[in-house]
């Protein structure tokens, strides 16, 4: 049985309507982007719940072997090999858990964002283009998905409904703006609706990308 990761949740108001799970990149907890809500909010938006887990701790090769909370572990930097594949799936099945959570709690899935920044958004990436129950849409700043070169193997059809949102840092020197480009085109031949955009900043998150972000939610939220 996959255990329920502990998380940072944040209500915008009562009752929530909407949950939005947002999950942490390399080395980081899911205190990371709880300060981007009342950035991001806007008036007018339903109630919702941000759900921010915490990543399990594990050894990470690429930093010496290092112990630190990470979604899987990173071998080489290069696009094909970068993510482990064990890894991956056992971070899907908590991300699973986490929505099916919401769902308990009232939340369809037609009201349900999955986002997330580098590894966190390679997990949703991955987690979402797997889905059988489609979302209202997935969020993946400055990521890539992990196997993207053979998407097609493993999209789901339900999976295509979903619409996708990526940013990334033109000047990203931790994950190449290239892949970015690769898994959005990626998607894009595999029937998915991605909305790409890029930013003059490095490895990190900035106030335009924080707007563009809001009018992509705005549209979910119709």
């Amino acid at each position: 049985m996959t255990d329920l990761l502990d998380a940072v949740e944040l209500e915008t108001g009562n009752a929530p309507t909407w949950s939005v799970l947002w999950l942490h990149g390399l080395g980081a907890d899911g205190n990371d982007f709880a300060p981007i809500v009342p950035e991001l909010v806007r008036p007018g938006w339903p109630a919702l719940r941000f759900v921010f887990p915490h990543a399990p701790v594990r050894p990470v090769t690429i930093n010496n072997g290092m112990r630190m909370r990470a979604w899987y572990d990173i071998a080489g930097t290069d696009f094909a090999n970068r993510a482990d594949a064990a890894g991956v799936d056992q971070s899907i099945a908590q991300v699973e858990v986490l929505l099916a959570r919401e769902g308990e709690r009232g939340i369809a899935p037609s009201n349900m964002l999955l986002a997330g920044f580098s590894q966190g958004g390679a997990i949703t990436l991955a987690a979402g283009v797997r889905r059988q129950v489609p979302l209202a849409g997935l969020v993946a700043l400055s990521t890539y998905l992990p196997g993207a070169d053979s998407l097609a193997s493993f999209a789901s059809a339900a999976a295509r409904a979903q619409p996708v949102f990526m940013g990334h840092g033109t000047s990203d020197p931790v994950v190449l703006t290239s892949y970015g480009q690769r898994s959005a085109q990626a998607l894009a031949d595999n029937g998915f609706s991605v909305e790409w955009h890029t930013y003059p900043m490095a490895h990190s998150v900035c106030a335009e990308e924080i707007r563009d972000l809001g009018d992509w939610m705005s549209q979910r939220f119709g």
